[in-house]
Order: structure tokens, then C-alpha cells, then sequence
């Protein structure tokens, strides 16, 4: 597996396909994409997973994170994050939030998320917001 900085419309494709398969291809860019830090994780030379980062004066989101469905649950996607977190932390960034599906939960709390607030909807999916903090 070869992860690499990718730019935004390398990532469409991969989240397009996980995310939100029956919206257009274009619901799946937000605003920022061209200033984000976006990586990609290749498995010969396919580009199968996704994390797209915004960082704002110290803090970080996480945004449209995809694995593809038949690279899931083979540890691509904590491979990713492990690799984001460790720039992230080089940048200076202490905060490190994102919004988790709930389906997700226990992903996030690997790496020390906790969930803030209460429950809350997207396009009919629930959602947590998570956040880390580091020294």
C-alpha cells in the first residue's frame, strides 16, 4: 500500500462512490477542497481510500473519508489517519475533529475521539460530532 497526497478531484471519485453513491458526483465536493490537504491510499496503483483535511489556525477537520467497500476492514483506512495525525501533529495542529457517522463510532475511538454534543442529521444520516485533543 503507497500513501500519497493526493489533490481533490483525485478524491471524488472514491467518495462519490462510498458516501453518497445515489447524489451527483459533484454533491461530494465541499467548500475548501482546493486549499485541503487530501491523502490516498493506492494498492496497485488503484486508488481505494480517501481523507480529506481542512486545517483552520491550529485545529483540523476531517472530511469525506471513504474506503472503498472492498478495501474495508482490512485496516487501509486506520493506516490513513494514522499517517494524517502524524502531520497533523508536525503542523502544530491540537485539535483534530470530524463528523462521525454513528456507524463509525467505534473507528474514531481508536484514536481518542470522543463524541461531542448530541446526535444530528445530514441528508437522512446520523451523525456525532468527534473531537481529539492533543498537547
Amino acid at each position: 500500500m503507497d500513501i500519497q497526497r493526493i489533490t481533490w478531484d483525485q478524491a471524488l471519485s472514491v467518495r462519490h462512490t462510498v458516501l453518497w453513491p445515489t447524489k451527483p458526483p459533484l454533491f461530494c465536493k465541499v467548500e475548501g477542497d482546493e486549499t485541503a490537504i487530501h491523502y490516498g491510499a493506492f494498492i496497485d496503483n488503484n486508488l481505494v481510500c480517501v481523507a480529506s483535511i481542512y486545517i483552520d489556525d491550529g485545529s483540523a477537520r476531517l472530511r469525506k473519508f471513504a474506503t472503498l467497500p472492498d478495501f474495508q476492514g482490512k485496516g487501509i483506512g486506520t493506516k490513513v489517519i494514522e499517517r494524517a495525525v502524524e502531520e497533523l501533529k508536525a503542523y502544530g495542529v491540537c485539535y483534530f475533529w470530524c463528523d462521525a457517522r454513528i456507524s463509525a463510532l467505534g473507528f474514531y475511538q481508536r484514536f481518542d475521539f470522543k463524541a461531542q454534543g448530541e446526535v444530528f442529521k445530514k441528508s437522512d444520516v446520523s451523525y456525532y460530532q468527534m473531537a481529539v485533543k492533543w498537547e
